[in-house]
């Protein structure tokens, strides 16, 4: 008998794509249960992470049809993308045999969760979606990607070139990945550290079905931060390369001041000025990012939950 899938969508304040992205899982879903590739106990489950539109009131809308194949999460407040993911996978797992975790605007091509499967029944346990080119984006927007991939490698963090969080996992890997206590999710850098046998399956991105992107260049840059900063040390590291470096630096310019000022009759406050601000300001990049791993560490002992359930739909099922 065909394995159980679970389809994980995170929404937020998707009122316009939700309509639309609903119908197309359904139908893909349907399809593959009427292949025989996976169990009619397959579900989507979507997960409100606190919209502030009339998302839920769709959510509970679908899950109301007639012999149903959606479930809903709602969140008691909105926690962010990683957070809402892992609470719809936490859903899952308790009922799947995989999950399939993807976008509400499907940007990400739905057909290639048949591949994901195909992957999981020849013995892996993660499949990876991976964009094939970045054609159909700006050139700012493939330039700050491939940058972006590049420091996290070079920051040691162990992530799969142009992979979002379009995957599948087992119900061992998704146990494994719950494992994980850290509070600062960053899933790109945690999923590849379980361990078990992985593939990718290559797809073209599409554009969003409808509404505006949840993730502005703001958001997007944070999310980069959070990522290097949850998977490296490097950047302290790199504050004391820094000092040191401005250290010697400051020791060459006093001594050529020193010289200057034998043979010639000039005043060196000006460079002695822009030296201090310099230094000054590399100063408050260093108290900056190491505040930041202070205030990471100062969240992990709180040991607060990730996210809290309000409600979840049919109210049978946990």
């Amino acid at each position: 008998m065909a394995d159980i899938l679970y389809l994980v969508v995170p929404c937020y304040n998707e009122e316009e794509a939700l309509p639309i992205s609903a119908e197309k899982l359904i139908e893909k879903l349907g399809t593959l249960i009427s292949d025989g590739k996976v169990s009619p106990d397959s579900r989507i489950v979507l997960v409100d992470d606190g919209s502030r539109d009339k998302t839920w009131q769709l959510i509970e809308a679908f899950c109301g049809r007639e012999n149903s194949l959606f479930c809903g999460v709602k969140l008691s407040r909105n926690r962010g993308h990683q957070n809402a993911l892992m609470a719809g996978l936490d859903y899952a797992r308790k009922h799947c045999d995989m999950a399939v975790s993807l976008d509400a605007d499907l940007q990400d091509d739905i057909d290639a969760i048949d591949g994901f499967v195909e992957k999981y029944y020849e013995g892996c346990d993660i499949v990876y979606g991976v964009r094939s080119s970045r054609a159909t984006d700006t050139a700012f927007k493939r330039g700050t990607a491939g940058a972006f991939y590049k420091l996290m490698t070079a920051m040691g963090a162990d992530i799969v070139d142009n992979h979002a969080d379009y995957r599948l996992m087992s119900r061992r890997a998704l146990d494994s990945l719950f494992d994980f206590g850290e509070v600062n999710l960053f899933l790109r850098g945690i999923v590849p550290q379980i361990g078990y046998p992985t593939a990718k399956v290559y797809y073209e991105r599409h554009e969003r079905v409808a509404g505006d992107s949840k993730y502005p260049l703001k958001k997007m840059l944070a999310f980069a931060f959070e990522g290097i900063t949850s998977f490296s040390v490097r950047p302290i590291k790199m504050v004391w390369g820094a000092g040191a470096f401005i250290a010697g630096l400051a020791a060459a310019a006093m001594l050529v001041l020193a010289i200057l000022l034998i043979w010639l009759e000039i005043s060196g406050l000006w460079f002695v000025a822009l030296t201090v601000l310099f230094a000054l300001g590399i100063n408050l990049v260093a108290i900056g990012v190491v505040g930041e791993y202070i205030g990471k560490i100062y969240m992990e002992t709180k040991h607060r939950p990730r996210f809290i359930v309000e409600k979840t739909l049919p109210q049978n099922k946990n």
